[in-house]
């Protein structure tokens, strides 16, 4: 068996011991943007449930009502910017993970302030408030599980 792996004029190259993975934050983007993806349809579908049982959704400031597409925007631009977040610190932080669940949960927290002091309804406001939490459940753990397993990949 001339030139197969078994000859011995055959050097096989070196191998650094990883096995292939794509670059960090190229992986992180990936599942940060399909969390994204679930947590707009999560979110939008929540808040078309939330409808169909009477919520309006009418802000007294302007008199407007929320449209479905008004959610989806909102959580996908949200979103992405948790996304971002999550890169920025897994490039500079030497605890990602901690630092992303810890910003992401304070942002959250302050985020729920503007339906509290917008006038709404009861029932508007406590939709709002669980509207807040439905993105927040999908992006938070999924965004700081990835950032653990790039973390944990980055140190090896």
């Amino acid at each position: 068996m001339n030139g197969g792996m078994n000859d011995p004029g055959v050097l096989a190259a070196p191998t650094s011991g990883r096995t292939s993975h794509p670059h960090p934050l190229r992986g992180l983007a990936g599942t940060g943007l399909i969390a994204a993806l679930a947590a707009t349809v999560a979110t939008t579908l929540a808040a078309a449930l939330a409808q169909s049982v009477g919520v309006d959704f009418q802000i007294p400031d302007g008199g407007e009502t929320i449209p479905l597409s008004g959610f989806a925007v909102v959580t996908g631009f949200f979103s992405f910017v948790g996304i971002v977040i999550a890169a920025a610190l897994l490039r500079w932080s030497a605890h990602p993970a901690q630092r992303f669940v810890w910003t992401a949960v304070s942002l959250t927290a302050i985020s729920m302030v503007p339906p509290l002091l917008s006038g709404a309804d009861t029932a508007t406001i406590t939709a709002l408030l669980a509207l807040h939490l439905v993105p927040a459940t999908v992006m938070i753990p999924t965004l700081a599980r990835s950032l653990r397993t790039r973390t944990a990949y980055l140190r090896r």
